[in-house]
């Protein structure tokens, strides 16, 4: 690392044997953090923008609000997000239109998780002849990634297979993806926590070479210990301030660390038998907290301003163990009113939910300029279904949690009109991270009330 001018500059390293970490914000880096080139001239963090998804709809009664406006109570399946109720807009009356059948017959998961960012109706085919519009998130990565190492990063908690059909008749590429570069090119969700670790601190885009990594395993060296002289020398540069933001930031990076160790040591069984990858907890929350705490590395270093995240693949099967529940996820949503079933579905949406708050913790709790993460994030929760045992596309379960550098008035349940396109919410997030698009998927417009109290 060299330091050629007096002021650290924004895209400032600490590089190590095969191995880079990029720095969060810095006192130290406000002139160049102030640069139009890297930010906007307002001289505001960056605006990130996060996609989490969650498979086969909610149980809705358990969801939606009584309240209109400013007063209203989160109801129990949200209940894991009342400390961020003030930063939370709970949106409601968002269709996607694209999810239906629109004369193709079954296959409503399939239709659900491709049509939630795109806005678009699938192709129905099997075959390599996949087709959907380009989803939000890479019409912003395509926009605003050439400021970052990344453009945008593509994660998930569930593996899934790209061909073959996964639902009546449609690829399996529709159910097991949400990222789309192009109509018939998704971006595959990336779900070991390893390879995402070395992907972040690698010293090129992909992961740490196999001979350091090698090397540093053997030794039992954590990556930091590689950057142990750079570090004190640009401790040495900064402020108590600064010094202390670096130090909780490479506590971080080292706990993150710690955990995927730990996993990869584990030496319990999963259940079927199976082989365990690399990297891969066997425990659901202690994967996806894992997986949290990489994203919001990933923000704090700057190296995307741009993440998806499939708390599992839609149509999932998974059993909840870790909440007691041994029965699969999908067949559950498809309850015919049975109580029973209805209460283990609410049990896992609930779980969900405080998996996702977790993040926004974490996000709230790390420093970013004069605010926090959260404060500069827009960051939208919500599945393509809403009752999951009728395959419902309307009236879908949305949480747009963060502040987007002041530009959302939050604390509040919006309820817009019967078949309000979903795209146009989309259409708004771009608008606010200055990626203005003309059209997205079926969206007509900007959503109101957003931004004002209404």
């Amino acid at each position: 690392m060299m330091l050629m001018r007096k002021h650290l500059p924004r895209r400032t390293f600490l590089r190590g044997l095969g191995t880079a970490i990029g720095l969060p914000f810095l006192d130290a880096m406000a002139p160049a953090f102030a640069a139009p080139s890297r930010t906007p001239t307002n001289g505001k963090s960056p605006t990130r923008m996060a996609f989490v998804y969650v498979p086969n709809g909610i149980v809705m009664p358990e969801w939606i609000p009584d309240e209109e406006g400013a007063g209203y109570t989160m109801k129990r399946t949200m209940q894991p997000m009342a400390a961020h109720r003030e930063r939370t807009l709970v949106l409601t009356g968002l269709t996607h239109n694209g999810g239906r059948a629109l004369g193709d017959g079954p296959g409503d998961h399939a239709r659900a998780a491709s049509s939630f960012l795109t806005g678009m109706h699938p192709r129905k085919t099997a075959g390599a002849d996949i087709r959907i519009g380009v989803s939000v998130d890479q019409v912003a990565a395509q926009a605003i990634g050439k400021a970052t190492r990344f453009a945008s990063m593509e994660l998930g908690l569930e593996d899934g297979r790209l061909v073959g059909s996964c639902d009546s008749g449609y690829s399996c590429a529709y159910s097991n993806n949400l990222a789309w570069r192009t109509e018939n090119s998704p971006l595959p969700p990336e779900i070991n926590p390893r390879l995402v670790f070395e992907r972040l601190f690698g010293t090129g885009d992909e992961v740490e070479d196999e001979a350091a990594r090698a090397r540093r395993l053997k030794y039992q060296r954590s990556i930091l210990d590689d950057m142990m002289g750079e570090t004190q020398s640009l401790q040495t540069n900064l402020g108590p301030t600064d010094k202390r933001k670096l130090e909780e930031y490479l506590h971080s990076v080292r706990a993150i660390e710690k955990q995927i160790e730990a996993s990869e040591n584990d030496s319990r069984q999963m259940a079927p038998p199976m082989a365990k990858p690399d990297g891969i907890p066997l425990d659901y929350g202690d994967h996806s907290r894992l997986m949290y705490d990489l994203m919001t590395v990933a923000f704090q270093m700057d190296a995307t301003r741009v993440i998806t995240l499939m708390m599992g693949r839609e149509g999932s099967t998974r059993a909840y163990r870790e909440i007691g529940i041994s029965d699969a996820h999908h067949p559950l949503t498809h309850h015919r009113g049975n109580e029973e079933m209805i209460e283990k579905v609410r049990q896992i949406n609930h779980y969900h939910v405080q998996q996702f708050a977790y993040f926004i913790d974490k996000l709230k709790a790390t420093p970013d300029g004069d605010g926090t993460l959260l404060d500069s994030s827009m960051v939208i929760y919500g599945s393509g279904l809403s009752d999951g045992n009728r395959h419902t596309h309307h009236d879908l379960p949305v949480l747009l949690v963060g502040n987007g550098n002041g530009a959302l008035k939050s604390g509040r349940h919006v309820k817009y009109p019967v078949e309000t396109p979903m795209a146009n919410l989309f259409l708004s997030l771009l608008d606010i991270a200055k990626v203005p698009t003309e059209s997205l998927g079926d969206g007509n417009g900007k959503l109101t009330y957003l931004s004002d109290l209404g």
